[in-house]
């Protein structure tokens, strides 16, 4: 799912999809925690978060990733919901992510469930094209 979610990147934006410094180690609880959505038994999307650098009391939302069959039908949400639960439950008390302009289908979903644009952060801050949003949990 993550090669099929730097891939996707990668079409939109060109190069590798995603340069962020990214370790597996994470989102190994309890600083971070990645979910895939199975749908009859075939990986349907997916997503993670790990503790924000900034601030350990905020999850950095990352990867967030549907497949293409899959949109339109609610596992993006559902993918999102649940990783928010899980920040919550190890005791988060805000989200943030870093999204891009090309991913339109990507700010709607946040917007739709309640997440506010926020200063731009991290490896993409000073990038023309970057989107920062946050919620509360």
């Amino acid at each position: 799912m993550v090669n099929a979610a730097l891939a996707d990147l990668g079409a939109r934006y060109g190069g590798n999809g995603d340069d962020t410094p990214v370790d597996a180690s994470e989102f190994e609880p309890p600083v971070g925690r990645f979910l895939v959505a199975w749908v009859g038994g075939v990986p349907a999307g997916c997503g993670g978060w790990r503790t924000f650098a900034e601030d350990d009391e905020v999850a950095e939302i990352k990867r967030m990733y549907t497949d293409p069959v899959w949109r339109g039908r609610g596992v993006a949400s559902a993918v999102l919901r649940a990783i928010e639960e899980s920040a919550r439950d190890a005791g988060k008390k805000r989200t943030v992510l870093e999204t891009g302009a090309r991913q339109p289908e990507a700010i709607a979903l946040y917007r739709k469930l309640g997440y506010e644009r926020v200063p731009n952060f991290g490896y993409y801050k000073d990038y023309p094209g970057s989107l920062c949003f946050g919620r509360v949990l």
